[in-house]
């Protein structure tokens, strides 16, 4: 089948709770990890892919995400599709089912995806994407007999394998997944308060239709603070980025917008640095600092920077003798 036929859904409606205080006043997709916000990098993947038609299902703060969009990706064949109140990624996808198609792959708005996506859109099956995780608990999860699935479930409190489903679906015929859905949405059926994805597809698995597991490597989620970090370092460690600093000391990976200041300071290593953001007179190192903060006297590790924050420290003049010990109280920054 021919990649161009494909429509690629991605919802990105979710509030980002776990990801608070940032998303109150911002899109959790918006947030920068790497040298661009979460939405950057799954766009660049999907038109790498050849993919050229796309529909986002947004919601929460959806206008800030329509704007960033239209503004870094004229070029692609963007459509939007609104979720009004959060009921669950079966009810999101849902809703795009005047919006689409054809074939169809859906990929999550949450999490990076580094894979082949050739293998969805050339695959003979329907497909998705497993990976082997710690603790399956958080995510839907996957059974696998005789190369196929036979069976899944939305957050099980006792896991029957370790395969999580990890945010990529390809469907040659849209029509098959949407009166799934529908049927799900016609009866109301919530898992965890939410009408769920996953049963849909274990509704079809049952019904006899195989659904082929795709094994990647390349997945980082962006749900929570440490592992939007996990995940920066990861990007940053997968490229160069040149830089601009004045007096300052730039210990790789970084990655600093061309837009932003950085003086007098030490930064690195696993720095990102958002558009217009200013540093001075500062030490960061595993840290994310969004666009247009403003970071001046502090010493920040393992921090999360929103938008046009600000955070002010201190300059301290010490006078200490022999055998003494000075303790400052840290402040986590969030």
């Amino acid at each position: 089948m021919n990649k161009n036929e494909f429509t690629a859904v991605v919802p990105v409606a979710g509030a980002g709770t776990r990801l608070r205080p940032h998303t109150y006043t911002y899109p959790k997709v918006l947030l920068t990890v790497g040298d661009k916000p979460i939405i950057g990098h799954i766009l660049d993947e999907i038109a790498a892919s050849g993919v050229r038609k796309i529909c986002l299902v947004t919601g929460y703060l959806g206008d800030k995400i329509k704007e960033y969009v239209g503004r870094n990706y004229p070029g692609l064949g963007i459509s939007y599709v609104e979720q009004p109140e959060p009921r669950g990624l079966g009810h999101a996808i849902w809703l795009t089912r005047r919006a689409v198609t054809g074939p169809v792959m859906v990929m999550l708005g949450d999490t990076i995806i580094s894979a082949d996506l050739g293998k969805f859109l050339s695959s003979k099956d329907d497909c998705i994407a497993v990976k082997e995780v710690a603790d399956p608990r958080r995510f839907g999860v996957v059974e696998v007999k005789g190369g196929y699935i036979s069976g899944m479930v939305e957050k099980p409190e006792h896991p029957k394998t370790n395969l999580a489903i990890v945010g990529i679906y390809s469907f040659h015929n849209c029509a098959l997944l949407y009166n799934s859905l529908e049927r799900l949405v016609d009866s109301s059926k919530t898992t965890k308060g939410e009408i769920q994805f996953t049963d849909a597809l274990a509704a079809l698995v049952r019904g006899g239709h195989k659904l082929k597991p795709i094994p990647i490597a390349g997945w980082y989620d962006c749900g929570k603070p440490e592992t939007l970090l996990e995940t920066n370092r990861y990007i940053l460690d997968s490229g160069k980025f040149p830089h601009k600093t004045k007096n300052s000391l730039v210990i790789p990976p970084v990655y600093i917008s061309p837009t932003a200041t950085v003086e007098n300071s030490i930064v690195g290593p696993y720095v990102s640095i958002g558009d217009g953001a200013r540093v001075d007179s500062s030490i960061i190192s595993d840290s994310i600092v969004n666009e247009k903060a403003s970071i001046l006297n502090i010493n920040l590790s393992g921090s999360l920077i929103g938008p046009s924050a600000a955070i002010i420290g201190r300059k301290d003049q010490l006078n200490v003798g022999e055998n003494s010990e000075i303790k400052f109280d840290r402040t986590a920054c969030d």
